[in-house]
């Protein structure tokens, strides 16, 4: 079983940016823990990150997997676009942040992603990203 761990904006700048929120791992660190977390459930992560908008959209539309475990930063906020996109493909998205986005200011309580993703974790750092990884591997292990 193949999942796409996709990250977006700013997430570049983890172990750098508001530590108190994301904690001190790198992007790197953070994927490669995951990875090591599915591989031990019997799947396999393929990571991307993007900062743009319209890259994310190509990557969710081209993505050649059974799930997709996306953390979009800040667009979840606001991006229609990407909210169209998850909803026409065909593939389930399980949205994932590391903070309490709704323990944060107020103009993070607005999820407009939310509705179109099959499940969402957030809150519980790199947590978030596993229970996720564990949603995926036993819905898609159901689905086979």
């Amino acid at each position: 079983m193949r999942i796409l761990l996709l990250n977006g904006v700013n997430m570049n700048m983890l172990g750098k940016r508001k530590t108190e929120f994301y904690g001190t791992d790198t992007l790197d660190a953070l994927q490669k823990k995951v990875s090591e977390y599915a591989k031990r459930l019997g799947a396999e992560v393929v990571c991307a990150q993007n900062n743009e908008e319209g890259k994310l959209v190509n990557i969710l539309q081209q993505a050649n997997c059974a799930g997709i475990i996306f953390n979009a930063g800040a667009y979840s906020h606001y991006s229609y676009a990407l909210r169209d996109c998850i909803e026409c493909i065909d593939i389930p998205v399980v949205e994932v942040h590391m903070s309490d986005i709704y323990a944060r200011e107020n103009f993070r309580h607005t999820d407009v992603l939310r509705d179109v993703c099959s499940a969402c974790f957030y809150g519980k750092g790199i947590q978030s990203y596993y229970d996720a990884v564990d949603y995926l591997v036993s819905r898609l292990s159901v689905a086979q």
